[in-house]
């Protein structure tokens, strides 16, 4: 099995304003730490989270998730 072409997740948590939108759309691969800032529970998730993660991608306000660009 390839990891080709696998998603990889960034976070730039310094900028994170501790809004929540990554947790409502994407449960499964991001939380909130006790202050309200995001924590990436799986840097790689699998393909089928995909459309979870590009929707909190979206609704960040503070645009601090990105995929890499490997």
């Amino acid at each position: 099995m390839s990891d080709v072409g696998a998603m990889r997740i960034l976070l730039d948590v310094d900028k994170c304003i501790a809004v929540g939108q990554c947790l409502l759309a994407a449960p499964k691969v991001f939380d909130l730490d006790d202050s309200g800032i995001v924590v990436l529970l799986d840097s790689m998730p699998p393909e089928s989270e995909r459309p979870a993660v590009m929707n909190a991608i979206t609704r960040c306000p503070a645009d601090v998730i990105s995929l890499a660009q490997d």
